[in-house]
């Protein structure tokens, strides 16, 4: 089999992918926390965090939102495909030596980045909790992986699955009761800030995932660039873990702001081509 081959796909919603690639060296390598940089025709690349990894088979899972022109290119993608550049593993992986009590909190998507990093504390003898929020019932998935290694909770901001709310609120219901010595937090900045600022008050030690922009992923381009405790840090290779208490969101949600019209522009161009074939 030609390496980087499509073996697997799956539709987990009407916009989420997990896609299965043969790659056994990165396979065989990669730990909770690290991601590849795929690309795939005339794509750009994009950075992807590793949902799973089947060692035995050579197989790497990764999870991706169909939000833009690239993600849409790779959306295309079939069975059999190989994919043009598949470049990992990549970053630090994620440090879950030392908690005793973990709850892991992901919201949408990151889901998927979440998932191994529940894994390795579960392993590690950590006791987790895992806080997962979505926008309602038909954008859930992962719900029973998570259940295997974690004790879940799921919210939705309409109600239609789990608890009516943010994952904020489960959280601060949940520390009333519970004292974690680890929060791990990933998805959409404001939430990530969120939770920072709720567990700073608590003295709990805060892991965010960080995914800004991103190119090359060897930090040569100064893209994924972000400020963490006043100093420039680069999330490709000093990340993707930070301090929540300590990065400077603000910054971060303003530069995502950036590029939001173009992309948009973009993506409107990319699907009236499609519709026009």
């Amino acid at each position: 089999m030609k390496l980087n081959t499509i073996v697997e796909k799956q539709q987990l919603n009407d916009t989420v992918c997990l896609l299965g690639i043969f790659n056994p060296a990165v396979a065989t390598k990669a730990k909770a926390g690290q991601f590849v940089i795929l690309q795939h025709e005339n794509s750009e690349r994009i950075p992807l965090t590793i949902a799973d990894c089947n060692k035995e088979k050579g197989i790497v899972y990764v999870v991706f939102q169909q939000v833009g022109v690239s993600t849409a290119i790779i959306n295309q993608a079939k069975l059999g495909d190989v994919i043009h550049h598949f470049v990992g593993p990549l970053g630090n992986h994620t440090n879950t030596n030392d908690a005793k009590y973990a709850c892991v909190i992901a919201g949408g998507v990151g889901c998927a980045i979440a998932l191994p990093v529940a894994k390795a504390l579960s392993q590690n003898g950590t006791k987790v909790d895992a806080i997962l929020g979505f926008r309602s019932q038909n954008l859930v998935f992962f719900e029973e992986k998570f259940q295997s290694v974690a004790s879940t909770q799921i919210v939705t901001n309409d109600g239609s699955l789990g608890q009516k709310g943010l994952v904020t609120d489960v959280l601060v219901e949940n520390l009333n009761k519970k004292q974690y010595d680890l929060v791990f937090v990933v998805g959409p900045l404001p939430m990530m800030k969120a939770v920072g600022d709720i567990t700073k008050n608590c003295n709990i030690k805060t892991i965010a995932s960080m995914n800004p922009i991103m190119i090359d992923g060897t930090g040569m381009c100064g893209g994924c660039r972000l400020t963490v405790d006043g100093k420039t840090a680069f999330a490709c290779v000093d990340g993707p873990d930070f301090d929540a208490h300590k990065v400077d969101f603000d910054q971060l949600i303003a530069r995502n702001k950036t590029y939001q019209q173009f992309e948009r522009h973009a993506y409107e161009k990319h699907c009236n081509l499609l519709n026009k074939q």
